[in-house]
Parts: C-alpha cells; sequence; structure tokens
C-alpha cells in the first residue's frame, strides 16, 4: 500500500502533467488515502480535470473537491451574460430538451424542468459547466419516464453484467421503485463512473446513487 507521501507526490505529478489544467493553484492534502484539492482554478471544468487527474492515481480511496473557481480578465462575465451563453449552448445541444430551464445567480446555474432519460439530463450539465464565468451547476432536473418501475432492478443487473468495461461481480444494486443504488466495489475510479453512467442508461431508471467504493 501506498504512503500518504507517496501518493502526495503521484496525484502532484498528474496534475503537472494534464494539458488540461491551464493553472497550478491547486493544493493536494493526503490523509489515509484521502486526497482533498483546495485552492483555485479559472473554470468550473477544470475542476473535474483535477479530480479525475487524481482519479488516475492507485492507491486513492476517495476525494474531496474543495477548490474554488476565480475566473479573471476577459474570462469574467455578468450574470445576463452567462445567462445568454447558457441558453444559447443548450438550444444548440442535439440531447437536451426544450424542457430543461436555467436560472443563474452569482455565476451559478441552477437547472431545473423534466427530461424523459438520464442522458438527456447528464447532456444539460455537459452544455453548460465548460462556458467562460460559471462558477459551478446544480442539477436540479427531474427525470420522468413512461416506462413501469416493475423490473428496473433485474434490467440495471443486466446492464452491468454485459458491460465490457467494467467487472459487475462485486457491484450490489438495490432499488426503490426506480431509483437505483449501486454498493459494494470496483476495481478503478474509472469503473466506478461507468457503473453510474450505465445504470442511468437503463430504461425506467430516474435516480442513481453511487456509493460504489474503490478498492486500494
Amino acid at each position: 500500500m501506498k504512503s500518504d507521501l507517496q501518493l502526495h507526490r503521484e496525484v502532484n505529478a498528474q496534475l503537472h502533467w494534464d494539458p488540461s489544467l491551464t493553472e497550478t493553484d491547486i493544493v493536494v492534502a493526503v490523509a489515509d488515502g484521502v486526497v482533498t484539492l483546495s485552492g483555485s482554478v479559472p473554470f468550473f471544468a477544470e475542476k473535474t480535470v483535477a479530480e479525475r487527474a487524481a482519479q488516475r492515481v492507485v492507491g486513492v480511496v476517495a476525494i474531496v473537491e474543495a477548490m474554488t473557481v476565480r475566473a479573471a480578465g476577459e474570462h469574467q462575465r455578468s450574470d445576463a451574460e452567462i445567462a445568454t451563453a447558457v441558453v444559447a449552448s443548450l438550444a444548440a445541444h442535439v440531447w437536451v430538451p426544450d424542457t430543461v430551464q436555467a436560472t443563474i445567480e452569482s455565476g451559478w446555474v441552477t437547472l431545473s424542468g423534466d427530461v424523459r432519460w438520464g442522458f438527456q439530463r447528464q447532456a444539460a450539465t455537459d452544455a453548460v459547466r465548460c462556458l467562460y464565468g460559471v462558477q459551478g451547476v446544480t442539477d436540479r432536473i427531474d427525470v420522468r419516464t413512461a416506462v413501469d418501475a416493475a423490473g428496473v432492478q433485474a434490467s440495471v443487473e443486466a446492464t452491468l453484467a454485459h458491460d465490457g468495461e467494467l467487472d459487475a461481480r462485486d457491484i450490489r444494486v438495490t432499488t426503490a421503485g426506480s431509483c437505483v443504488n449501486l454498493a459494494g466495489s470496483v476495481r478503478t475510479w474509472d469503473e466506478r463512473e461507468e457503473a453510474r453512467a450505465a445504470a442511468w442508461s437503463t430504461p425506467g431508471v430516474t435516480a442513481v446513487q453511487n456509493d460504489l467504493r474503490v478498492r486500494s
């Protein structure tokens, strides 16, 4: 098992090597395999980039994201300017229906409305997270499916079992109606994300709680 000092060095190296990170003001702390990322980034999208960089380090068991967004110069935008960009981006995305609305306050985008599928909900978030001036995104979109919730657990289990990008043997699926909970363990952070995405892609699923643990 790697020491916290070794994990600290490797996470910092991953952050330094990732070309998508334009700044180096991210502070890394490690305690018992849990990595805390603090400091600042110039764009909201770079928070996810930093998290994924830390996830690539074997031995990281959890990540605490405490970074702030500090836009500077031409990248600063008023709420009105952000709203204009958000509306255009949502309208231009082929997977985002016109039932999705957005409100902006102090650079923070809140998405609401109804969609039929989980991938449409994710598409709405993806459409706005990389825009200049965005400080964060809150997803309050409801998935309202016409598919009967009965049999959702079996469908999710089948979806996971047939997914070639993950080993689902240690994943436990439970459901409450159309809401899915994923528990157990996976080998990597990529598998954890793949399991979440696979569950969301199953017809009838309206919510996914991902409690999967990454084995150290």
